[in-house]
């Protein structure tokens, strides 16, 4: 058997492939099976953050692997101490636990919401108030947490806690905060999977307001939206925010699998010994992978990623097929005419790896993508989009 067939075979059929299977690549560029090249505008899903096999990535992973591959967390290893450093230097955010994805990472903030709640409000404080449209992991639990209905569908019963509001209705979270005892809200500042979809300024500034007022925690998922993907190190540094607590992952190692939950000053004490843990969390490898990254994410290196998404914005709006463009710096989300589904493989015929989001055309491409490869893409994107082809 080939190894789509091998896949297919073996394999739990919970993705709807693309009948392309990637051999090789280098920064931007992936190769098929059949030695066709295509510009990569979805990295992984945002996890690539310098591309395929970048060197100074290579370079620390392997470093790491002659060193140390993994260690039990009964034990000190200093690329897991020094990530944590280097997480809360750069956003003031005081203590670390370290998953191995965006879900636990959520898992993780809940927990910590939780007992948070239960040590200073009472135990009946438990309530969690999300976004519709958000989302927020596929475990039970960040399912719960997910504002979406059809992802809750045959999984039921979910974990209880959770509520859903619109984003942008403060009379909403008003109403469920008198009726329930609320211990935190969660919100992506840019909902990703939910369409590339933005929160307002105004909706922000007044959700941290009400949160302050009202003791409430102001959690914040960057799973997909942080590690400089929106032009900023997280996108809630665009809305002047102060998140209790902060989750991150995708991008963070830019390739291997590492989640982050990060605590502000007022919950870095809330977890002690025995309330939570992780076998592979906070791997050496994978910390070694992420100081490389973040090392890299540089002010001057940002204000390019933000540079190459208005760009890549200006040659992609108002054009033939495309309604609008939504996002912020390399996270993008187009609305046009064709079905997404459509588009997507009309520009994988033509070299050009796309997403969807919803019913939007989805582009996350690596942040250090080159200018000539992302008006290359920009234009077999058009074409694709165009109700002229």
């Amino acid at each position: 058997m080939n190894i789509k067939e091998l896949d297919q075979t073996y394999i739990a059929g919970t993705y709807k492939r693309f009948p392309v299977e990637i051999v090789s690549g280098k920064g931007s560029i992936v190769q098929d099976e059949n030695g066709k090249e295509y510009i990569d505008m979805g990295s992984g899903i945002a996890v690539t953050s310098f591309g395929i096999a970048d060197d100074a990535w290579i370079s620390a992973v392997e470093q790491q692997i002659h060193q140390v591959q993994h260690m039990s967390n009964l034990y000190y290893t200093a690329p897991c101490a020094m990530l944590a450093e280097k997480l809360c230097t750069r956003t003031g955010m005081k203590k670390v636990f370290f998953g191995n994805s965006g879900a636990e990472a959520n898992e993780c903030a809940i927990k910590v919401a939780r007992k948070w709640a239960a040590e200073h409000k009472g135990v009946e404080c438990s309530t969690i108030i999300t976004l519709e449209n958000s989302f927020h992991g596929r475990t039970l639990t960040t399912l719960a947490a997910t504002g979406q209905a059809h992802y809750h569908e045959l999984f039921q019963p979910l974990t209880p806690g959770f509520v859903h509001i619109p984003a942008g209705d403060l009379d909403a979270l008003r109403r469920i905060c008198e009726d329930r005892k609320t211990a935190a809200i969660l919100i992506e500042c840019i909902q990703g999977e939910g369409g590339i979809i933005p929160l307002s300024r105004e909706y922000t500034d007044a959700l941290s307001a009400y949160t302050k007022e009202n003791n409430i925690l102001l959690m914040i998922d960057e799973v997909q939206t942080g590690n400089g993907r929106t032009g900023k190190l997280y996108s809630y540094m665009h809305y002047g925010l102060k998140p209790d607590v902060l989750t991150t992952a995708k991008g963070l190692a830019g390739g291997l699998p590492l989640g982050a939950c990060l605590m502000s000053e007022k919950v870095a004490d809330v977890l002690s010994i025995g309330d939570h843990g992780s076998t592979f969390g906070g791997n050496p490898v994978a910390c070694a992978a992420a100081l490389s990254v973040l090392s890299r994410l540089t002010d001057v290196f940002l204000d390019e990623v933000d540079a190459k998404g208005k760009l890549l914005r200006s040659l992609l709006e108002n054009q033939d097929g495309i309604l609008s463009v939504s996002g912020m710096g390399l996270m993008l989300g187009l609305q046009t005419e064709k079905p997404a589904g459509q588009v997507v493989q009309a520009a994988m015929e033509n070299g050009v790896l796309c997403l969807t989001a919803k019913n939007k055309v989805r582009l996350l491409p690596a942040l250090n993508i080159p200018e000539p490869l992302l008006r290359k893409a920009a234009g077999i994107i058009k074409e694709a989009c165009s109700v002229a082809n």
